[in-house]
């Protein structure tokens, strides 16, 4: 029976002949989960996958050999020899098949590994001059830290920790799926190769305790609602000696009842009575570093904007400060004693307002400008 002709190893894969070795295990595992035959269950199916899964396996252990991928560029199959590849396991194979069992079929290759602590976050709450003005705040954060008692280890001692019987402290132990051979995580130590016979009393072989931690920080000035400061490896410890995790203190400010917060500029409200906008003059009023006196232009309108320079909020990357916004609300008198009616009709008489045409009275007249 005649054998069927190999196909090139360059089309197994879908690969250019100039493909780089990452583009080539990439292009491999993709084959390999499509093709992989323990997820096809009907037999004529799984017999062809299980070809195809071959035909790739095959492709890879040569084009993923620098030496033998050069040799088959010159000579072609006749340099892998006409069986083939020499068999699956060889060089960077068992790497990236390891990595398809292990998304087939659960665990992991190896001993535990070490891990990254767990990033934590803080709400804190400041005022809206701390914003303003920055602050020193002292946090108390609890968190999870390495055993001092251990060092880490979990272990009573160091005679405490043995080989682990399951796996003979390999970490892994073997099994048969299908028509390979697989590793996968040992269940009794979970990797790590070994156990403890006598925990220690401190974290119960946990290796890390909860701890609560005071830390100084430092709130800049022009901080708003929303921002996030980080504080690298302030988050928990790591385990197996992994680094730790980031802090981040998460702020909100605190509402103001006579402020508010326009980017760097801060805006306050001036009640003021509708004779001084009209006459001019001066009033006090307050701002987040004391009370000052402003010059009221004569004939100033409603929702008009007055601006005191460098009273507002400093930039984060500058020490350029905002302005504070004066926003006037011209206040209307609820109640005139008959004198103040007698002088607010002289004067519509004297600007030629005919009070009675649309029977209001001037007052109403005037209070109807603002509403």
């Amino acid at each position: 029976m005649a054998q069927t002709e190999k196909r090139c190893y360059y089309v197994v894969l879908g690969v250019e002949r100039n493909a780089s070795e990452d583009e080539i295990k990439k292009a491999f595992r993709k084959l390999a989960r499509q093709h992989h035959p323990d997820l096809h269950s009907e037999e004529d199916k799984k017999k062809a996958a299980e070809e195809k899964f071959k035909e790739a396996g095959e492709a890879y252990e040569v084009l993923s050999d620098t030496e033998r991928r050069r040799k088959y560029d010159m000579f072609g199959h006749a340099a892998a020899g006409q069986g083939g590849g020499e068999g699956f396991g060889g060089g960077g194979f068992g790497d990236v098949f390891g990595d398809i069992f292990e998304d087939f079929f659960g665990g992991g290759r190896g001993r535990s590994r070490a891990e990254q602590g767990n990033d934590l976050q803080y709400n804190l709450e400041i005022s809206f001059e701390e914003a303003i003005n920055g602050k020193e705040a002292n946090l108390k954060i609890p968190r999870w830290e390495v055993c001092e008692t251990c060092h880490g280890t979990g272990a009573k001692s160091e005679e405490s920790i043995q080989s682990c019987s399951a796996c003979r402290g390999a970490g892994q132990i073997r099994l048969q799926q299908g028509f390979f051979t697989i590793n996968r995580t040992c269940g009794q130590c979970q990797g790590a190769g070994k156990i403890i016979a006598d925990p220690c009393k401190k974290c119960r072989g946990q290796r890390r305790v909860h701890k609560e931690r005071m830390l100084s920080v430092t709130i800049p000035a022009g901080v708003e609602t929303g921002m996030r400061l980080r504080l690298s490896n302030e988050g928990e410890h790591g385990i197996n000696g992994g680094p730790p995790g980031d802090l981040y203190v998460a702020l909100n400010v605190k509402a103001h009842p006579q402020f508010v917060r326009k980017g760097q500029d801060i805006l306050f409200d001036l009640r003021l009575h509708f004779v001084t906008a009209t006459l001019g003059g001066r009033v006090e009023v307050p701002t987040l570093t004391g009370s000052t006196m402003v010059k009221i232009p004569e004939g100033t309108q409603h929702d008009q904007i007055l601006r005191l320079k460098g009273l507002g909020a400093p930039g984060l990357k500058s020490h350029i400060r905002g302005d504070q916004l004066i926003r006037i609300k011209i206040e209307i008198p609820t109640k005139l004693t008959p004198q103040q009616r007698e002088l607010l009709n002289s004067f519509a008489v004297e600007s030629g307002l005919n009070i009675e045409s649309q029977g209001e009275g001037l007052f109403d007249k005037v209070k109807n400008l603002f509403d």
